[in-house]
């Protein structure tokens, strides 16, 4: 059977006019691909796809192979995003396609698990370069030494540095042609070399404003947002860390990237216990890594999850969120504001929420809607650093 894509939707993740839960390059990458597939057939041991958002690769794959006599031995997938995840299962319901048999191996726990033996590598190219080299690094080390890797892009988002990137890691990189704006690098012949992810950073002082400075010995793989520094959102909420629900006891990191909020407060607060959220898979490595190495392992408990999804109503005293204002490569303001559905439900009355937004998008109507009485305690042109407080 051959998957109408047009039937794929992108809930739960964010809903946007401008986005759709597959593109040009989805179907480039895919008719790439079907020659590399039925010339390794049938010896092909394994296929694996990275980076597919909403499951056009995945199930188009399935049912390719499945016309075709048979899936491989083994088909797995890996996507950054849980809720990229959620909705493949759901448009696999869908569809009506069975994904019994397809893994999802974590990249960054098991990364052996998930390309061990792989003889084509399907890739969607992430927006960073750094994503790009730790994967590509990945790639070459674990997979077979006859690899072949294809990775699509939208032009506009493509630049020369991916493919100096991919030849570090493979001998032979070359590009198709372009057709709707869209192009596949392909590489081969793989040089496996030293990985240089995740990296680490020791952020001097970072809990400022009237509390002790604290050192944060950040970790961060190549996909996580700022990388091993400190993004501009981040240090606004961090100079009212001191202010923020001072007799809380359970504090939720909302979107924690990195985990820098979140290592900050257990630094700061002895007797604090956070629960650090993201749904990147990538963000959620670096956020545990980051707080082993900061010391505070044993209080900060990080997991992979759409937002607030799971947890019981009343349960944190304390939401600190910086939320992303991005879908994908889109600029997509929604999608912070999906991330913080449900904030009232976690926190107890009287419970606060600090966030902090572009200054340009003016959020705290939102937030008075959504939680409570809203203040901005800051605004310096750039961000805007809010208080709620949910009503008794």
């Amino acid at each position: 059977m051959s998957v109408d894509l047009t039937r794929l939707r992108r809930h739960p993740d964010v809903e946007h006019p401008s986005l759709r839960a597959y593109d040009a390059a989805d179907a480039l990458l895919l008719d790439e691909a079907a020659p590399v597939l039925r010339a390794a057939a049938p010896d092909l041991a394994d296929v694996v796809v990275i980076g597919d958002t909403h499951g056009a690769l995945t199930l188009s794959l399935v049912a390719a192979l499945d016309d075709a006599g048979g899936r491989p031995a083994r088909l797995r997938t890996h996507t950054d995003s849980v809720v990229g995840e959620l909705a493949l299962a759901a448009n696999a319901a869908t569809l009506g396609i069975d994904l019994d048999g397809v893994t999802a191996p974590d990249l960054y726990d098991d990364p052996a698990g998930l390309l061990g033996g792989a003889r084509v590598v399907l890739l969607r190219l992430p927006r960073s370069l750094a994503a790009l080299e730790e994967m590509a690094q990945l790639v070459a080390t674990h997979a077979d030494p006859g690899v072949h890797l294809l990775a699509a892009g939208r032009d506009k988002h493509m630049t020369p540095a991916m493919n100096t990137i991919l030849a570090r890691s493979f001998a032979d990189v070359r590009a198709s042609r372009g057709r709707q704006k869209s192009r596949v690098l392909h590489a081969r012949d793989a040089r496996p070399g030293p990985l240089t992810h995740p990296v680490a950073a020791t952020l001097a002082g970072v809990a400022v404003a009237g509390a002790a400075g604290h050192d944060v010995a950040v970790v961060a793989r190549g996909a996580a947002f700022a990388g091993a520094a400190l993004d501009g959102g981040t240090r606004a909420l961090l100079a009212h860390l001191p202010r923020m629900a001072p007799e809380a006891r359970e504090a939720i990191d909302l979107g924690c990237g990195t985990g820098v909020l979140a290592v900050s407060l257990a630094l700061t607060r002895p007797d604090l216990r956070v629960l650090a959220t993201d749904a990147s898979a990538a963000a959620v490595a670096s956020a545990r890594a980051t707080a082993r190495g900061s010391g505070v392992a044993d209080r900060v408990d990080v997991r992979r999850a759409d937002g607030l999804a799971g947890l019981p109503p009343a349960s944190a005293d304390l939401v600190v969120c910086n939320p992303p204002f991005h879908a994908g490569a889109a600029v997509v303001p929604d999608a912070g504001v999906r991330l913080l559905r449900g904030v009232r439900h976690v926190l107890r009355p009287g419970g606060e929420l600090w966030t902090v937004y572009n200054s340009r998008l003016s959020r705290a109507r939102e937030l008075r809607w959504a939680v409570g009485p809203t203040e901005v305690v800051s605004d310096d042109g750039r961000f805007t650093v809010a208080r709620t407080v949910r009503p008794d």
